[in-house]
Order: structure tokens, then C-alpha cells, then sequence
């Protein structure tokens, strides 16, 4: 280890900007943050950032929240709060303070803009600004180590992502030394990486940023009225406009050859996020002994099953969290803690969020279904859209999401 890894972590202040509405994730979203909507059973999404901090060596934490913050703030305050303030290591929640202006935050710049006070107090050397709604896992060490080498001013991380696909995202053009020329916010036309024609560079929402380079950003963004005070859509366009700052990309297959990296924050990308946790190869790489992944894990009782003479009953590419009851089959489901399965039912493609119970002989296929819902005996959801559509909110996808603490109706559904 450099003997200014020490230092470099030290002089590091950490942002994860956990305050957006969720408005793609509802009803998931309906009483609480992204960030804290339940992932992989038992954990929230936020925790997959605030894990890859701590591995990384970083102890110094604001989490700036805003709407429906108190599933968050619970969360982090019952399951993070395991750093010495002696030793200035903190993780503490934000709400808008309102000090420089009379308004909510409106734009991932102007929360930075609405928390300069917090660089003041700490003066780090650099800031390190995360997005609450990513799945991935990262060593931020390797990155501040980039960003020190190249002596950037911003260093923004990066993923590789099919061309035809990128639109949805921040896109990065970069020349041959990985120094950023362009960055467009969701481009029709996407610029593809040198030598690379079939993909682009899309933006991870991860961010380093020299403190005295965002403080001025940050401060002549608010000064704009024709701005939405963004980073990606006017900070970093801005920034390569002007020409006064060194902006680089960092890009995740420097750590790992075949990286994993999932923008969460739809209901169809929510579930695909999901299903790819049955994925043994990405689950390994996520859940990796050495890079351990924390949470507000309460003390639970183990898993039941009772799947004795019924030879029909299968369990397969599942995951159960502690505290489950299941009688009934599970093909592609994850199940967060406490949730009961009664004998006859069949689970395909599932999502079951805590405490929620599902009756005897139902099917079920293509659904997330959200805590302390009850579902009686015999109901048939996810294979008659038009039938899920009276009770429940259906994708595009035909994804069926069911909202918490719903006891659904009996009728809900046909027999398929």
C-alpha cells in the first residue's frame, strides 16, 4: 500500500445523493426514497454504495436526502451507524437546510450547491459524489488514485454500454488517453468509443471532483436561470465549454474485465436488476467474500420449508431470505425476509418484498410484490393483464406491481 493512500482517503469527503422522487418506481417508491427501496432479499439499493465506501477505505460520509427520507434515514441510522466520530468517520443523513436559498433541492448541482457549508467545514481536497439508485460494486480508492495521477479536476466513471442502448444515458466521447471532449446528456445519437464502433461510454453517476473546481461550478450554476441545475446535463458540458478544466473518465473494466453496473431506478430495470442476481456468475461478483455487502440485519429465525411428499413441488434459481415460511414451489424468485408461501402455490419470476403473505394454490408469475401484502387462497396474477389492471399497476413490461400492505381481493384475477 503507498504510504499516501492514508492521505488521499483522508482528504476525501463523500456525497451520495440519495434525495430523488422515485416517480419511475412507484408504487415502490410511493413511501420512500430509491435509495431505500428493498434489493437482492434483504438489503436496500443504497447499501451497495455505502458497502463499496467503506471497502474502499472511506469513512467520511454525508447522505443528502430529501423526499420520503424517513425509511432511509431509519435504515442508515439503525444499520450504519458503526463509525467513530473520534476518529472524525461518519455517515449522516442531510435533509435540505434550506441556508442559501428558500427552496427544496432542484438538481443534483444545486443539493451540492445548497450543502457548500459541509466542504467548508471539512475541506477536503477532493469530493467524492455518488447516485443512490446504482447496483455495482467499485473500489473508490483505484478511482481517487486515477483522478491524483492524471491530476484531473473531475473525473467521471464510466461504463461500457451497447451503442443502440445508451440514449437513456449520460454518454462520454473520450480521445485515446481517456481525457473526457464530450459529454452529452441522453444523445439520439450516441458517440461510440475509439476503436470500439458498437458501444458507447455511458456515465456511471459517479464523480470525483477537486473541491475548489465543484465549489465554483456549483456556485456559477446557481447563478443561471436558464439552468436545471445538473451535473450531467450543464456542469460537465459547461466545464469541456469553457475549457478550464482537466475532465477525465475513469471506466469500471479497469477493475474488472467483465464489470457489472445497473441504473435502477424504473420498474423494468428495477426487476431485470433483480433477475440478474439468479445469474450465478454476476452474484458472485457482487456478493464476493472480500468485499462485503452491509445492511440492517435484524436477528431473524431460519428458513422453513416443508416440501415433504409432494413431488410436485420444486425450488429452483431462487433466493430466500431468513425468516421465510415456504410450502409451495419458486422458480427466479428473491425473497426478502419473513415472507410465507402456503402449499400449492407457484412462484414464477418473482420479487416478494418482507412480510408478505401469500395463501394456499395461487399463481403467480412476473411480479414484485411490496411488503405486508396479503394475497388469499387461489388467486391467479400475472397471466391476464387486463384482469391485473383493475387491482394493480401492470408495466409495458407486463411486469405486475403490487403496492404495500395491499390485502388483494379474491377476484383479482381469473384462473388461468
Amino acid at each position: 500500500m503507498s504510504r499516501l493512500t492514508p492521505l488521499l482517503l483522508r482528504n476525501t469527503l463523500t456525497l451520495l445523493l440519495a434525495g430523488g422522487q422515485g416517480e419511475r418506481l412507484f408504487p415502490l417508491t410511493k413511501d420512500r426514497s430509491k435509495p431505500s427501496v428493498p434489493y437482492a432479499g434483504c438489503y436496500r439499493i443504497a447499501d451497495f454504495s455505502l458497502s463499496n465506501c467503506l471497502n474502499s477505505g472511506l469513512r467520511r460520509i454525508y447522505v443528502l436526502t430529501q423526499f420520503k427520507s424517513q425509511s432511509l434515514d431509519r435504515h442508515i441510522r439503525n444499520g450504519w451507524s458503526i463509525l467513530n466520530r473520534e476518529l472524525d468517520e461518519f455517515i449522516e443523513t442531510v435533509p435540505p437546510q434550506r441556508r442559501i436559498t428558500n427552496r427544496w433541492y432542484e438538481g443534483t448541482a444545486d443539493a451540492i450547491y445548497q450543502n457548500v457549508y459541509l466542504l467548508e467545514q471539512t475541506r477536503p481536497d477532493c469530493v467524492l459524489i455518488l447516485s443512490g439508485d446504482h447496483i455495482y460494486r467499485m473500489d473508490y480508492f483505484q478511482l481517487l488514485e486515477f483522478h491524483s495521477q492524471k491530476g484531473a479536476d473531475v473525473t467521471i466513471a464510466s461504463y461500457e454500454y451497447p451503442l443502440d442502448q445508451s440514449s437513456s444515458f449520460g454518454v462520454i466521447h473520450v480521445d485515446k488517453n481517456d481525457r473526457v471532449v464530450r459529454f452529452v446528456e441522453k444523445p439520439a445519437d450516441p458517440p461510440p468509443i475509439p476503436g470500439k464502433p458498437d458501444t458507447s461510454l455511458v456515465n456511471m453517476g459517479v464523480y470525483v471532483f477537486d473541491t475548489a473546481t465543484l465549489v465554483r461550478a456549483v456556485i456559477d450554476d446557481a447563478k443561471r436561470s436558464d439552468s436545471e441545475h445538473d451535473l450531467g446535463k450543464n456542469i460537465f458540458p459547461r466545464l469541456l465549454e469553457n475549457g478550464n478544466a482537466a475532465i477525465y473518465s475513469y471506466p469500471l473494466s479497469r477493475q474488472d474485465p467483465n464489470p457489472y453496473w445497473r441504473d435502477v431506478g424504473g420498474i423494468a430495470s428495477y426487476y431485470e436488476a433483480t433477475m440478474d442476481l439468479l445469474d450465478s456468475e454476476i452474484s458472485i461478483r457482487l456478493f464476493s467474500p472480500d468485499w462485503p455487502l452491509r445492511t440492517d440485519a435484524l436477528q431473524q429465525n431460519p428458513i422453513r420449508l416443508n416440501l415433504e411428499n409432494h413431488d410436485d413441488i420444486r425450488i429452483d434459481q431462487s433466493i430466500i431470505s431468513a425468516g421465510c415460511h415456504i410450502e409451495g414451489s419458486l422458480s427466479r424468485c428473491v425473497l426478502s425476509p419473513r415472507v410465507s408461501v402456503q402449499r400449492g402455490s407457484r412462484l414464477v419470476g418473482c420479487v416478494v418484498f418482507n412480510d408478505t403473505q401469500i395463501g394456499k394454490r395461487c399463481r403467480i408469475r412476473n411480479a414484485i410484490i411490496d411488503k405486508k401484502v396479503v394475497i388469499p387462497d387461489d388467486c391467479v396474477i400475472g397471466y391476464d393483464p387486463v384482469s391485473d389492471r383493475k387491482q394493480f399497476l401492470v408495466s409495458e413490461e407486463n411486469i405486475v406491481v403490487i403496492p404495500k400492505g395491499l390485502i388483494v381481493e379474491p377476484t383479482a384475477s381469473t384462473t388461468a
